[in-house]
């Protein structure tokens, strides 16, 4: 029975999901399985991986042949670093001590690493937030010069038309005062006669 490490699709449509599955090779993709490792998220960035490092070294050393994408996930998770270290320390090249302090250094490696691209995309994301307020801001501003310069149009309009309707109200007490005074006049001038 030839064993593969495999993805097994679960999720919805266009939001995939994967089951990191150790399964007889004449299985369907979806189908029976001898052993779940772990999950795969391919969705979120970077992708996000639950592995149960142990069985998945044991499955690997064991000859279990994997997948393209399988492998890949193994070896980003350092399955495949850590079964060269153990041949390194099964022919004697270096100790188990030396093994694991290899291996903890390059685990310390990566998680800066992905600690590095989490920080880029949380500063590229406050960046493109600040640009896209800073543009609201811009026409924010534009309107309101826009919506004043229309006020104060507006302002001087009724002003002039006050301005007017004071100057008429004006001529016409001058003309009412100048026909009163007339009045007046031609009322003493017609008792003399």
């Amino acid at each position: 029975m030839a064993t593969r490490i495999r993805l097994q699709r679960h999720g919805k449509k266009n939001q995939p999901f994967y089951h990191i599955v150790v399964a007889d090779g004449r299985a369907p993709r979806d189908g029976r399985y001898i052993e779940r490792l772990g999950t795969y998220n391919p969705l979120t960035n970077p992708a996000q991986v639950n592995l149960d490092f142990d069985r998945a070294l044991y499955w690997v050393e064991t000859g279990a042949a994997p997948s393209d994408t399988a492998r890949n996930i193994l070896k980003h998770e350092g399955v495949y670093l850590m079964k060269h270290l153990r041949g390194g320390v099964a022919k004697g090249a270096f100790s188990e001590n030396e093994a694991q302090r290899r291996f903890d250094a390059w685990k310390q490696d990566r998680e800066s690493k992905m600690n590095n691209i989490k920080r880029e995309d949380a500063d590229n994301a406050r960046n493109e937030l600040k640009k896209r307020l800073e543009a609201e801001t811009k026409v924010k501003e534009a309107m309101a010069a826009k919506v004043a310069e229309k006020r104060a149009a507006e302002a001087e309009a009724a002003a002039a038309a006050q301005r007017e309707a004071e100057e008429a109200a004006a001529a016409a007490a001058e003309a009412a005062a100048a026909e009163i005074q007339a009045e007046a006049t031609e009322a003493t001038e017609t008792p003399a006669e």
